[in-house]
């Protein structure tokens, strides 16, 4: 960095002024304390976004430089078309995701032609500029790194062609990858199923041979909601808190080794933002954490984040391609788009699609669920989240906030939350749930009209105006604006474990305004809830019943607790059924699960045969001697109904020859055969699956049961955090599970494996002060 020089001068009456010196365009202090944990700090965003992008560089260059490839639509490019995207292999990153499994040229095709990167640009251009401001310095930063350590990359992408510099367009497209997660994504398969070839100019069917069929899109919503990613929170107020203040567990199921992988910072622009947590995959703000004065954290949102309608088509277009809206004859707009593909022959051959949209969203299809783009009928998703570019800034919201007020504040003027619903506590012992997702417009008023044509779908008639999504005040264009969404905000407690809003608080379910409630968008009232939001509810009350008061170390025992709820809903019926077997095989299983504790700690026997069975059992209908009471949804259902008692007893026995097919005993130790491998070291892993068993604490693995158990951990419990506050400030402590690094030689590639395993709390230093004292502190400043 250069600084001026003073001018020469003639004579005391004729001086020049000495230029300025020359300011750096971008300067950060970058620190690392324990565990890789990064501080940066900067006068202004641009060089925030700087620092931070070197910083996440250094640990994940690899994973992020190939999930680049994914949103810019090129992986047929480097990789071909026929392979998916990378996944897991020993020690090596991944980068799939969790919300799509597509080839490589269905990927490619998607990004291109239904993200709408002219659209992201506008967006951008006309939205607050702290967001543009710090997405500009991270690819300065980003791109320093690749000039810095050229040739010296980790070895799963050392002088791969695909590791390129970035541009401010590939971060529009990273951001635009994350809000699609619950809406395009779920269909993109087919929205590019309809999407047109080269040459084909009109529909391929003259009418439908098949109604729509719900059963493809239950499945799929049922995939999203409930084996997909999740989440717990729980926020306490003053009312329970032991000091008067507002406490947060916050437990997102994330995945360990993908694009969406956590990532621990603490971002200071000075007098202005200052907040420490984890950003998502990538993206250059704090997405679940804590500052000054308020902790938050997210859960997968239970509401439908998309609609679908049906185009009648005008008749006298033999394209299909103009749909009629009250009569009036509207022509879709159209995208062709092209993609490389790379041959096994090492050629390039170049593929084109063409995308259509209506006002109400692009065609989709996906023949054998009956949505069929036929001469007079298409369907289209509407999908609010495609040109969602609020993400960042509601972010930003949220990071600046100083009471839970301020921050639901925020959420109803941005409505930039793609997917999830915030928890929240502050330092004056408030706590608020709030659903501020982007949901469409679309009242309980409409889903009770004609206007409803199967609400399996979400599907409304296209064809009247009537029927179109509505608008709320101060709220972005066809989404309801969060001040009308479900939220709650006391002094007690709130919780979520993605089911819907209405248990949200236990003594207070959230039914909605009369007379018809929130929207059905937002998620059903009055069903059975998830066996894992239940535990959540039933050991968070049973621990206020002891206590009264609650501390920081009470939720972190909550957290880890272990327990199984499955367990204690069926063994007390289960075992003296099964004991009393004629059975050989069932008797001796039945002996292993009596003398198992019912949790999933390392040391506890039983939880693997325990978890086989209840794999099968958990499908069993009518199985509930109890039904569900809405008015004690933690509690109901319950029991073993007596008729579904000899098929439990089947899955016992189902369960137990399986167990004894690989060679693993009845009451084997969870430890030895539930476990995380890096670097050749194997860590024995506590958790259960989630909601299937009812385990708060949830790991999904990569494999099913082998000789050697269950292998790697797939997704789960990620980052970790339980926030308090006293006079000076944020009480923290917290873990990234996996760590920050997803190269096999950095040091903190593993390091955190085993903070998770033994149940350890590592305490975060928030201060300047505290974060120069950590032992392993270290900071460097960069600049250009």
């Amino acid at each position: 960095m250069a600084t001026g020089l003073g001018a020469c001068h003639h004579d005391s009456h004729d001086t020049q002024p000495s230029p300025p010196p020359v300011t750096a365009a971008f300067s950060a202090e970058v620190a690392r304390t324990s565990h890789g944990l990064v501080h940066v700090r900067a006068n202004d965003f641009r060089s925030l976004g700087y620092g931070l992008a070197y910083a996440y560089a250094q640990d994940n260059i690899c994973m992020f430089a190939d999930s680049l490839l994914t949103a810019r639509g090129e992986r047929s490019q480097f990789f071909g078309p026929d392979a998916h995207a990378t996944a897991r292999s020993g020690d090596e990153y991944g980068s799939a995701s969790g919300f799509m499994d597509l080839s490589n040229q269905d990927s490619d095709f998607f990004f291109k032609g239904y993200v709408d990167l002219d659209q992201l640009r506008a967006n951008y251009a006309a939205g607050a500029k702290e967001p543009r401001d710090v997405l500009e310095g991270y690819v300065a930063g980003y791109n320093r790194y690749l000039k810095d350590y050229a040739g010296k990359y980790p070895a799963a992408c050392n002088n791969a062609k695909w590791v390129r510099p970035i541009t401010l367009d590939d971060m529009y497209l990273v951001l635009a990858e994350k809000a699609l997660h619950a809406s395009g994504e779920v269909f993109a398969k087919e929205l590019v199923a309809g999407a047109r070839d080269p040459g084909i100019s009109a529909p391929v069917l003259s009418y439908a041979r098949r109604k729509p069929d719900p059963a493809f899109f239950m499945a799929r919503l049922q995939h999203m909601q409930r084996h997909a990613f999740g989440s717990n929170a729980l926020a306490v107020g003053k009312d329970m808190s032991a000091s008067g203040r507002g406490l947060l567990l916050g437990n997102p199921h994330y995945p360990w080794t993908s694009t969406d992988r956590f990532y621990q910072a603490h971002l200071t622009v000075p007098g202005r933002y200052d907040a420490m947590g984890v950003i998502l995959g990538g993206m250059p703000m704090i997405v679940i954490g804590f500052n000054q004065n308020v902790a938050w954290s997210h859960t997968v949102s239970f509401a439908n984040h998309f609609t679908t309608f049906r185009l009648a088509l005008d008749q006298g277009d033999a394209t299909g391609t103009t749909y009629l809206i009250d009569g009036e004859r509207i022509k879709m707009s159209s995208k062709t788009v092209t993609i490389d593909m790379l041959m096994a022959d090492g050629s390039l051959v170049k593929r084109s699609k063409t995308f259509y949209f209506s006002r109400q969203g692009a065609v989709l299809v996906k023949p054998e669920a009956g949505i069929n783009w036929t001469t007079n009928a298409a369907y289209v998703l509407n999908d609010p989240n495609r040109n969602n570019t609020r993400l960042l800034e509601q972010w930003l919201g949220i990071g600046t906030a100083t009471s839970v007020q301020t921050l639901k504040a925020s959420l109803d003027k941005v409505a930039g939350l793609p997917w999830v619903y915030t928890l929240a506590a502050d330092r004056d012992g408030n706590a608020l749930f709030a659903d501020a997702s982007v949901v469409p417009r679309m009242g309980a008023d409409k889903f009770a009209s004609d206007c409803l044509l199967l609400a399996a779908l979400a599907l409304f008639d296209g064809s009247r105006a009537a029927c179109a999504l509505g608008q709320d005040a101060n709220a972005p264009a066809g989404i309801y604006s969060p001040a009308n969404a479900p939220s709650m905000l006391r002094t007690d407690y709130v919780a979520n474990s993605n089911d819907s809003y209405w248990l949200t608080n236990a003594r207070a379910l959230l039914t909605g305004p009369a007379p018809l409630g929130y929207s059905p968008l937002y998620g059903r009232t009055g069903i059975e809830q998830k066996l894992r939001t239940r535990i959540g509810f039933r050991q968070f009350e049973e621990r206020v019943q002891q206590k009264q008061k609650l501390q920081l170390s009470d939720l972190q025992d909550l957290m880890f607790a272990d327990r199984v709820y499955a367990a204690e809903l069926v063994l007390p019926d289960l075992l003296p059924a099964c004991a009393a077997s004629s059975d050989a095989t069932i008797v001796q299983a039945c002996t292993a699960l009596q003398g198992w504790d019912r949790r999933t700690n390392v040391d506890s026997r039983g939880a693997v045969l325990f978890r086989e069975f209840w794999n099968i059992a958990a499908n069993l209908s009518n199985k509930w001697a109890v039904p569900l009471n809405p008015a004690d949804p933690v509690n109901t259902p319950s029991g073993v109904a007596p008729a579904a008692m000899p098929a439990m007893l089947a899955a016992l026995k189902t369960a137990a020859l399986k167990l004894q097919s690989v060679n693993v005993p009845f009451d084997g130790r969870l430890g030895d055969y539930q476990g995380e491998t890096r670097n050749g070291v194997r860590t024995p892993m506590h958790g259960g699956v989630g909601d299937i068993d009812g385990s708060y604490n949830s790991i999904r693995m990569s494999t099913d049961l082998t000789p050697t158990g269950y292998n790697n951990v797939y997704w789960g419990a990620s980052y970790i955090q339980t926030v308090t506050f006293d006079d000076n400030g944020p009480l923290a402590q917290a873990m990234l599970t996996y760590g920050q690094s997803v190269d096999p030689k950095s040091p903190y590639y593993a390091d955190q494996i085993g903070i998770y395993a033994r149940k350890e709390w590592p305490v975060l230093p928030f201060t300047q002060d505290k974060i120069k004292a950590d032992p392993n502190y270290k900071s460097m400043t960069l600049s250009e």
